[in-house]
Order: C-alpha cells, then sequence, then structure tokens
C-alpha cells in the first residue's frame, strides 16, 4: 500500500493554499522533480511503480490536470471557454447557451460546449477533458458537483460560473434562482387558484426534486394534505406525463392540480387528460416549468414557471469575461429570480 498524502499534513496544505496547481506543486507533494513528473505523465513506463503511485497520489490530493496542448505557456491564453450542460437537446439549456455564446464570441473567445447528462461522475471526466485544453474559464449548470470535480477547478485556478442555481458559497460565482422558492410559489399559486389535492409528476434530476421537495411541502402546510408522487429517474418526455397522469389516477388523485417539473411533462398530461374525457381545469388542473416555446399554444394554454433564459445566458458570459479580465463583480451570488405564469389550464 502506497503513502498517501494526507491534507493534514502542514507542507501539503501550504502546497495547495491559494494559487494555480502545477506540475511542479505535484512534484513537491510527491517528493520528485517537475521533470519527474512530466516524464511520467507522457510515458509511465519511465518512471518506479512506487514512485508513479506517489505522483497519482499527489494529483489526486490537488485535483491537478495534465496540459495536453503541446507547447502551452502559463501566461497565455486559449482564448476558449469550456462550457458544460446537462442536454444539448433540451430547449431550456439551448436558449441559455445560444446567448452565453453570443456574448463570449462578442468578447473574443470560442466555446467548447459538452454534455455530461445529470451525472456528476460524467461532469467529472468531461471537466477533466476540458481542462486538459486549458479553457480560460469554465460555465457549469448546478451548484452540486463531486469532490473530485470540484479538487479540479480549484486547482486549475481559472474562472467558473455556476448557472441554474444558487449557493451562498459557489466554486467562484453562480447566476440563477431558488429552486426551493420556486416550488413553495406554485404550491401557493395552486391554494390561491382553490386546489387542495395534488399530484406530482417529476424527473428524477436534483434540481427537479429540490422543487418537488419544496412544492409538497408547502402545499401540505396550506392544505393538509400529502400530495401523491409520479417520480421518474429518467429525463422528461411527453410519454412520461401521459403515463405520469395515468399512474396518479391509478393511486387515487382526482379533482386536484398536477405539478409537473417540466413543461414537456405537463403537455403529456394535458394530452392523457383530454384522452380520458377530463376538463381542464375544471376537473383537474396542470402547471409546468421552464415556459417552453410551445406553452402558451397547448390546449388549454399552460401555466408554467418562468426563468429569463436569454438573460440567464447573457449574465453568465459577461460575468465571466469579468472574472477573465479580473474586473470586480457586485456579489459572487446572482439571483436572476422567476415568474409565474399563470394561463388557462390553472
Amino acid at each position: 500500500m502506497s503513502a498517501t498524502p494526507k491534507n493534514s499534513d502542514p507542507i501539503i496544505a501550504t502546497e495547495i493554499k491559494g494559487g494555480t496547481v502545477t506540475m511542479e506543486t505535484v512534484g513537491r507533494i510527491a517528493g520528485v522533480s517537475q521533470v519527474t513528473v512530466s516524464r511520467a505523465l507522457s510515458d509511465p513506463k519511465k518512471v518506479s511503480a512506487k514512485t508513479m503511485q506517489r505522483i497519482q497520489d499527489a494529483i489526486e490530493l490537488t485535483g491537478y490536470v495534465p496540459n495536453m496542448v503541446a507547447g502551452a505557456l502559463a501566461s497565455k491564453r486559449s482564448k476558449l471557454i469550456a462550457a458544460l450542460v446537462p442536454s444539448i437537446t433540451n430547449v431550456i439549456y439551448g436558449d441559455l447557451m445560444q446567448n452565453f455564446i453570443d456574448v463570449i464570441r462578442g468578447s473574443g473567445y470560442h466555446v467548447l460546449m459538452a454534455e455530461t447528462g445529470f451525472s456528476q461522475e460524467e461532469e467529472q471526466a468531461v471537466v477533466a477533458t476540458m481542462l486538459s485544453r486549458r479553457p480560460d474559464g469554465v460555465l457549469l449548470t448546478g451548484i452540486h458537483h463531486s469532490a473530485g470535480c470540484k479538487r479540479m477547478l480549484l486547482g486549475a485556478g481559472i474562472p467558473v460560473v455556476e448557472v441554474w442555481d444558487l449557493t451562498e458559497s459557489p466554486l467562484d460565482v453562480c447566476i440563477g434562482f431558488s429552486h426551493i422558492k420556486a416550488g413553495e410559489a406554485v404550491a401557493r399559486h395552486a391554494v390561491e387558484r382553490g386546489y387542495d389535492k395534488a399530484l406530482i409528476v417529476s424527473a428524477g434530476d436534483e434540481r427537479a426534486l429540490r422543487r418537488k421537495d419544496s412544492f409538497a411541502a408547502q402545499f401540505g402546510q396550506l392544505t393538509g394534505n400529502v400530495p401523491i408522487e409520479v417520480l421518474y429517474e429518467a429525463g422528461a418526455t411527453i410519454e412520461r406525463g401521459r403515463n405520469g397522469l395515468s399512474s396518479g389516477l391509478e393511486k387515487g388523485f382526482k379533482n386536484g392540480i398536477i405539478m409537473c417539473s417540466s413543461d414537456l411533462l405537463a403537455h403529456g398530461v394535458l394530452i392523457e387528460a383530454q384522452v380520458r374525457g377530463l376538463r381542464i381545469p375544471q376537473d383537474i388542473a396542470v402547471i409546468g416549468f421552464g415556459n417552453q416555446n410551445f406553452s402558451p399554444f397547448t390546449l388549454p394554454a399552460l401555466s408554467t414557471v418562468e426563468v429569463n433564459r436569454p438573460y440567464l445566458g447573457k449574465q453568465a458570459a459577461e460575468a465571466l469575461v469579468a472574472r477573465i479580465d479580473n474586473k470586480p463583480l457586485p456579489t459572487k451570488s446572482i439571483d436572476i429570480g422567476f415568474e409565474i405564469i399563470a394561463r388557462d389550464s390553472t
């Protein structure tokens, strides 16, 4: 078993505290020269197994990512921005990224975009690949990341903007809205419209579940009734919306409001309700999330929660460019808010 460096070691703590983690840093922690680290990374067979293990332990500790750009100088900018989103086909992220890219290009940078799904493990793998190209900044979706991902980003010493969520302790800067407050606002909207029974149809991603939980807690507090839940581990589709209503009816739901984690699920609910001859909103009401382009044109028009995605993308790009240029920001946590769009479905 190798002697893995410990975070509590005062020498190591000094090496990784602040600043950018470099190959030289890894070498000092591993007790070898920078040349040895370089040799080990380019051809592991050139060093002993024991030395290689010490170097790998130091890399794991610091989050160091080897530079794959041959001949790159630390003082030069790559003019590349890495952007990671859960889905490149979801219009919610598409709208955000289009406006982000427009501003980034106008500032003289280019964007490398990658899809991570909703997996922290996949995000970590993509971050490692992106950082090896030495981008000047990184955009991430959400505020929850694996420990290894955080180490790599902090060790890279470059600006990071997290979007679509809020926290008081971002990696660098976050821009978004409160999913908890959004769920609570939907619950209040439902009660104000006179509904005291609820069904939740939700995808299983972490942010959707936070909205689901806050809706359920607020609705239960206001009405005394616990919502019925139909949850999917996979993403939102119209098919799952239709099946969600069917499952909810089988579980005993009737004459109430259906809170959906996305407009796609809500659209499926509307279709299934019409197939079953249920009147909306007289028999059941439906509210989605995202205010997608089709939402005003469903039958009936879909009530939903709107987040200004173009504005979010623009703000994220401007904040990232400002951080790259070492310009001050008024705050590290920027709340752009949300709005409930009440239409005929509620």
